[in-house]
């Protein structure tokens, strides 16, 4: 573990963790908290930033390929600003266009509102010209989840598939059943357990918990394409990740899973500052290369690693 690594830790558990610990999520403020304390770097060189009233486009000459990028933030706050340090990373070193959609956010707009949004910007880019198997779906935690459920979405309504996706912890099981809920309770910096139900109550209002476009750990995995996961070790959505990792493995899917030692969720966050974070993001923009400009005969092997 990096000192960087360790020093956020260390802020993330003495800034988020107690807030995640109150018996309400306060939206106002963890709303207007993300608004004040935004590590956003600048644009990239050779890049050009377009803002949108449905989100951020990020355009280069000759890009090699278009994310479209999910912000996390537990279906209610966070923006594709707050989450630059990401879009912005993987673009540059991916050389890639990306969207980062502005979706609806709970409670004012509950489930599946955030899918019907996902959904529409990835047709909207294909109605643009883009080739799908030039365009990967990402996103991180809520965002990570919703990225999977996209996906199953446009395969149940035969829509032409991507040619992958890049989870970063993603939350995918809203009934918050695996074991790492309780194994890493007091491990994770950044939550207590008890976080995700009333989160997932408020985004999900009378819907089911079960449902695939809502936790796609419960969908079927059958033709998807290639997925990247990287989570934290000690996270308490471990499980979210390994489990969708051998659910996806069974189904015929690849699946890299990387398992990162000693970082808080959603590390990726923090490359201006954390090393392991840059690394992530680089070994995520050479997957990406990988499924983007391959054929799937010659792309290389499914890998499980501890990192």
């Amino acid at each position: 573990m990096s000192w960087q690594s360790a020093l956020a830790c260390w802020a993330v558990r003495r800034r988020m963790r107690p807030e995640t610990a109150k018996p309400v999520i306060d939206v106002d403020r963890a709303r207007a908290y993300t608004a004040r304390r935004i590590w956003s770097p600048g644009v990239p060189k050779g890049w050009r930033l377009e803002i949108r009233d449905d989100g951020e486009r990020l355009r280069t000459a000759a890009p090699r390929c278009t994310i479209l990028y999910l912000h996390g933030g537990g279906y209610y706050f966070c923006s594709p600003r707050s989450h630059r340090a990401i879009s912005f990373g993987l673009a540059e070193r991916a050389h890639a266009d990306v969207f980062s959609l502005d979706y609806r956010l709970a409670p004012e707009h509950r489930f599946p509102a955030a899918v019907d949004d996902a959904v529409a910007a990835y047709r909207a880019l294909l109605a643009d010209g883009v080739a799908p198997r030039s365009i990967v779906i990402a996103g991180d935690s809520a965002g990570g989840g919703l990225a999977l459920a996209t996906l199953l979405a446009l395969r149940d309504a035969a829509d032409a598939l991507p040619a992958g996706a890049v989870l970063f912890s993603p939350w995918t099981d809203l009934t918050c059943s695996g074991a790492s809920m309780q194994v890493n309770e007091g491990r994770d910096p950044m939550f207590h357990a008890a976080v995700f139900p009333k989160v997932a109550s408020q985004y999900l209002g009378d819907a089911d918990a079960t449902h695939p476009y809502a936790s796609p750990l419960f969908g079927r995995f059958e033709d998807l394409p290639p997925l990247l996961i990287q989570v934290a070790d000690t996270e308490l959505l471990l499980d979210d990740s390994t489990r969708v990792a051998d659910e996806a493995r069974a189904a015929g899917v690849r699946v890299d899973l990387q398992i990162w030692r000693g970082v808080p969720h959603i590390f990726q966050i923090w490359s201006p500052f954390m090393p392991e974070a840059r690394h992530a993001l680089t070994r995520a923009a050479q997957f990406i290369g990988d499924i983007t400009s391959k054929p799937a005969e010659t792309q290389r092997p499914p890998i499980t690693s501890i990192v």
